[in-house]
């Protein structure tokens, strides 16, 4: 014997050794190609799951079942949620394996390439033009206080309301509340 074999032990597992791996470069190791048959086959079980999270109504029509993996399947239904226009309603379905028991991973509600999408959130920092910045600092100014507090019509002597007008001013209403809690007029 040579001293690899001995140390590897039996000719199967030199046969291991020698042999790399096949796989390629970045691909995972189950498989994403063809669906599990039974799972995509489940679209009722789907859709049940789906309505569980939202009204019937907001669900369109079937669009895909994808695989994701070995025994499990994405399937996507259109949604008619206001609002959400071109997102996907999604339910993620699993097995164990020779089991014909459908498992309901995760569901939920994905944009697609057609959704609206709201624009990427931007600091308040990086939102705030030139121009806000100069009113802002035109309303700090103390030039601005000074103006806003006398105009030239008003000396600030004249009373506004009904009395500048030579009227009475209207008598405020007073209450008088006694140890009962109750209101009188006084």
């Amino acid at each position: 014997m040579t001293p690899d074999s001995e140390q590897l032990g039996t000719p199967v597992q030199e046969q291991a050794a020698k042999t790399p791996p096949k796989r390629k470069a970045g691909v995972p190791v189950w498989r994403t190609g063809k669906p599990d048959a039974f799972l995509a086959a489940a679209v009722d079980t789907a859709r049940t799951a789906v309505e569980g999270i939202t009204p019937a109504a907001t669900i369109g029509p079937h669009l895909a079942a994808k695989s994701e993996g070995d025994r499990l399947v994405t399937h996507l239904f259109e949604s008619r949620l206001p609002g959400y226009a071109g997102w996907q309603w999604y339910a993620v379905l699993t097995r164990n394996s020779r089991s014909k028991v459908v498992t309901v991973n995760e569901l939920g509600l994905l944009p697609s390439e057609d959704s609206i999408l709201a624009p990427e959130w931007v600091p308040w920092a990086e939102r705030v033009r030139p121009e806000d910045q100069q009113q802002e600092s035109e309303a700090d100014s103390p030039e601005a206080d000074s103006s806003e507090a006398e105009s030239p019509e008003t000396d600030g002597s004249e009373t506004e309301g009904p009395a500048a007008d030579g009227q009475e001013p209207a008598e405020e209403a007073r209450y008088v509340t006694d140890d009962a809690g109750t209101q009188a007029g006084a």
